[in-house]
């Protein structure tokens, strides 16, 4: 599917900076648990809110799928928005300034569009399919790392929920071999920074063995617009049916592939 993805960016800026400054301006007076330590607070609900309406009445012929309510608009899966308010909202509810408001553009199974804000970071992300990936309008790449000893690597975070035990033992120990053979190793606990910063360079690589659209798609098109590599677990090219999100600077994706088939995940 082809289009003018790029047409669309000013509307998707301005959709995340609405989203921004409701989360700056706005501390969280609720938070709610919506499942086994997921949690939703006040102004999730209302960056929801806010950007599902703005972008029904700029793009009124394209659906959009949310984190807090779902989907709504055309019913045509070819080209969706996707929406997280707030990634990273139990950052969020402790004062953490690690969170981020992640809109991207699907069509079909791929982002073709991204924007993500880091509203206590001052941080903006952009990128449109084949045109490059950006951080406040600047051009951004990959790291060159090509070392595991030389790579800041980030995890996302353990499964919870019925079910979670099992998809945890691959977790602990990924963590084991990563810790006994990366530079470093971080858990941010929102999946658009971990995702952002891959692109940026300020992560070598990152392994979220999960694929929510919301959490991922925008960030994963920042990667490869940023020159790295996006694969499921199974080393499959990455889509939003993808069961895991494998982001990687070309570098170190055999040596982080080979890490992961150590630890299980193949």
């Amino acid at each position: 599917m082809t289009g003018d993805w790029a047409g669309l960016l000013p509307v998707a800026r301005a959709a995340v900076a609405l989203g921004t400054r409701i989360v700056a301006e706005r501390a969280p007076r609720s938070v709610t648990a919506k499942g086994d330590r997921d949690l939703v607070t006040d102004v999730d609900l209302a960056v929801e809110d806010a950007v599902r309406g703005f972008l029904a009445r700029e793009t009124p012929g394209i659906g959009l799928l949310g984190e807090e309510h779902g989907r709504s608009g055309p019913g045509d899966d070819t080209l969706w928005w996707v929406l997280d308010p707030v990634d990273g909202t139990a950052n969020l509810a402790r004062g953490s300034p690690l969170c981020a408001v992640s809109l991207g553009l699907v069509a079909g199974r791929r982002a073709v569009l991204a924007a993500i804000d880091m509203p206590f970071l001052g941080t903006g992300y952009t990128a449109t399919a084949g045109g490059g990936a950006f951080c406040d309008d600047e051009p951004i790449r990959v790291a060159g790392t090509a070392a595991l000893p030389d790579a800041a690597v980030s995890l996302g975070d353990f499964a919870v929920g019925e079910g979670a035990e099992p998809k945890n033992r691959l977790r602990l120990e990924l963590l084991a071999r990563l810790g006994a053979r990366a530079h470093r190793v971080r858990m941010l606990g929102s999946a658009a920074i971990d995702l952002a910063w891959v692109a940026h360079g300020r992560l070598d690589a990152t392994v979220i063995l999960a694929n929510l659209p919301w959490d991922t798609a925008a960030g994963v098109l920042l990667v490869r617009e940023a020159g790295g590599v996006v694969a499921d677990l199974d080393g499959t090219d990455h889509t939003t049916d993808s069961a895991a999100t494998i982001a990687v600077c070309p570098g170190l994706r055999d040596a982080l592939t080979g890490l992961l088939r150590e630890s299980g995940g193949r």
